[in-house]
């Protein structure tokens, strides 16, 4: 999860705060209390009930100040980092099938799709490349590339630093179409990107609105308000969805940083419910429950058709958490010392701990079939975890 120093403002007005260092405390005392220093919550004892392990790891660069997340077709998993670093390796056994350097840092990645690997970078390039590894073509767009870019159907959807989402073609990155908006004066910048589903792009903006698209033309099909600012100041009213939205059945859900989580009906736009519940990097939906990661630790078992809680796991107080990963009858969640942390689908209680390394959890795990998932550190370590 990005700590601080992402935790600045894509655009503000001057006057909104003295000082950029005034700008980043404040918004710092907003999401983790008035010490910016306050420590993650000591680790609580609990009888293990499961044990996870380990199944391999693979060494990418750091990621400096970008997320990453792996993407995994046909057997194979593909990993980006910061330095430039793009690799292709087995799941089964995390063995390299090759690796290269894109020659420039990259601060998106990875997507896959229509026989491609895209990532991004901060100059705002998008690179594809074949499944060997070879660069197919280059595409420059507004501005920096922070989310991994996602195809569907013969057009690359790319998210920017700016809020445009653009539209490219598969075969040879040339513009199809552009989606744009209006920014509130402060804004989180953010690696939410889009998620795609049945040929529909859902993404999520500052100020709290959720955006469905036509993946085919770019073309609004409707537009929802998540979360609502509120606030007299520019700070207090930052209300931005900063993950990525969750789609499942007939309804898309989305959380926002001093907003709400909603579930917005996908065919119409309209809100089914919402709740009070802040969240950065946002949450996990299966089988009939919403999961999602509070900004303050806490986690959250929500009913998907009313909001209503299940349970409240509080005990993972300023551990910075990613995303919550359902899977059958656990939740996992990664932190910012590199644990991951295991809890009961029913109860919320702890079943088991594993830590990957010391490094911090990137915001997003990846299912890796039914019984495992992939987490990507901020140090540029990538784990396979099993839960059998």
């Amino acid at each position: 999860m990005r700590l601080i120093p992402l935790l600045v403002a894509a655009s503000f007005a001057v006057s909104a705060c003295t000082t950029l260092t005034d700008l980043k405390t404040d918004i710092s005392e907003r999401m983790f209390g008035r010490d910016e220093a306050d420590p993650p919550a000591e680790l609580v004892d609990f009888k293990a009930t499961l044990t996870p392990k380990v199944v391999w790891s693979y060494k990418l660069g750091e990621s400096g100040t970008a997320d990453f997340m792996p993407a995994i077709a046909e057997g194979f998993i593909y990993a980006a980092s910061g330095d430039g670093t793009i690799a292709r390796v087995d799941a089964l056994n995390g063995k390299q099938a090759w690796k290269i350097n894109a020659g420039e840092r990259l601060t998106g990645g990875v997507g896959l799709g229509d026989q491609l690997v895209l990532v991004g970078t901060p100059s705002g390039y998008v690179l594809a490349y074949d499944l060997n590894g070879k660069l197919v073509w280059k595409s420059k767009v507004s501005s920096e590339v922070l989310s991994a870019p996602q195809v569907n159907n013969g057009v690359v959807v790319v998210r920017c630093g700016d809020s445009r989402i653009f539209g490219l073609n598969v075969k040879d990155g040339a513009r199809k179409w552009v989606y744009e908006r209006t920014t509130p004066t402060l804004a989180l910048r953010s690696s939410a990107g889009v998620t795609i589903a049945d040929d529909t792009v859902y993404a999520g903006f500052a100020g709290g609105k959720l955006v469905a698209l036509r993946a085919d033309d770019g073309n609004t099909l409707w537009e929802a308000s998540v979360a609502l600012p509120k606030g007299t100041t520019e700070l207090e009213r930052i209300a931005d969805i900063t993950s990525l939205p969750v789609v499942d059945g007939p309804l898309v859900y989305a959380a926002a940083y001093q907003g709400r989580v909603a579930a917005v009906d996908r065919k119409t736009g309209h809100v089914a419910w919402t709740r009070d519940i802040s969240s950065y990097t946002g949450l996990g939906v299966e089988e009939a429950r919403v999961y999602v990661s509070h900004v303050t630790g806490a986690v959250f078992a929500l009913d998907y058709s009313s909001g209503r809680t299940f349970w409240r796991q509080p005990d993972l107080k300023n551990r910075q958490l990613s995303a919550p990963l359902p899977m059958g009858g656990v939740v996992a969640v990664g932190d910012v010392e590199g644990y991951v942390h295991f809890m009961d689908r029913e109860e919320g209680q702890f079943v088991a701990r594993l830590q990957t390394g010391k490094s911090a959890i990137m915001p997003q795990p990846v299912a890796l079939g039914t019984n495992g998932f992939l987490v990507q550190t901020r140090k540029g370590e990538l784990y396979a975890v099993s839960v059998k």
